[in-house]
């Protein structure tokens, strides 16, 4: 068994952890998988070797045997749920485990997308300095409700799981930012995933790539 996995060979977030490999990668690490990874240019994404096996031309992908897989949250989710480690073993906390993975992609995460679409595409726009108020406010409403559910936990369920691994991958887009530190217990649970052993590992390894991009 090969897992191979997909990735910027020069990552456009500057070496900051934010492409969607780092997931994986983590995920990887968590459950002490070995992977390979398989750097592709901008060009490469949009060439149909790589539209093959991710239709809309991104990345990561998770090649395993015959099995081909897209979109980061869909490969973590198989990944967790396949090896031991990142979702409980009681039925009920796996369910709700699995609810913060979806919750992470599909709730807290949009309006993170649409702020960065905001400040790197559409910083010309005519309607660019009133849009961003509003935007940030959707991402401050969302963290609210996050905030007070989350109270002073450690973690989303009793131990780590998949759920947080999302959710903490989702949360360090509003870092940069200055949102993420207006509510401190979302920073203090950021910080406490960013010291575990698999996301060092992870974080090291996708930095490395684009430490060595940058020096060719």
């Amino acid at each position: 068994m090969t897992i191979t996995i997909t990735a910027f060979e020069n990552s456009p977030d500057g070496g900051k952890g934010m492409a969607r490999d780092m997931r994986v990668r983590w995920a990887l690490e968590e459950v002490g998988l070995p992977y390979e990874v398989r750097l592709l240019s901008f060009k490469a994404l949009k060439e149909p070797a790589h539209l093959a096996l991710q239709p809309f031309g991104q990345i990561p992908t998770y090649q395993e045997d015959d099995l081909t897989l897209f979109d980061s949250g869909a490969i973590v989710f198989h990944i967790a749920d396949h090896h031991p480690g990142l979702l409980p073993q009681d039925a009920n906390a796996r369910a709700r485990a699995i609810t913060w993975m979806f919750t992470a992609v599909s709730t807290m995460e949009p309006p993170m997308l649409e702020r960065e679409v905001a400040r790197f595409l559409e910083g010309e726009k005519s309607w660019h300095d009133e849009r961003m108020p509003l935007i940030d406010n959707r991402i401050r409403r969302r963290l609210g409700q996050l905030s007070e559910q989350f109270g002073e936990r450690q973690w989303l369920e009793d131990t780590f799981s998949a759920g947080d691994l999302l959710m903490i991958s989702v949360l360090l887009r509003t870092r940069t930012s200055g949102i993420l530190a207006e509510f401190p217990n979302l920073l203090a649970y950021v910080e406490r995933g960013e010291t575990r052993p698999a996301y060092k590992r992870a974080f090291a390894a996708q930095l490395a790539v684009f430490k060595a991009a940058s020096n060719l």
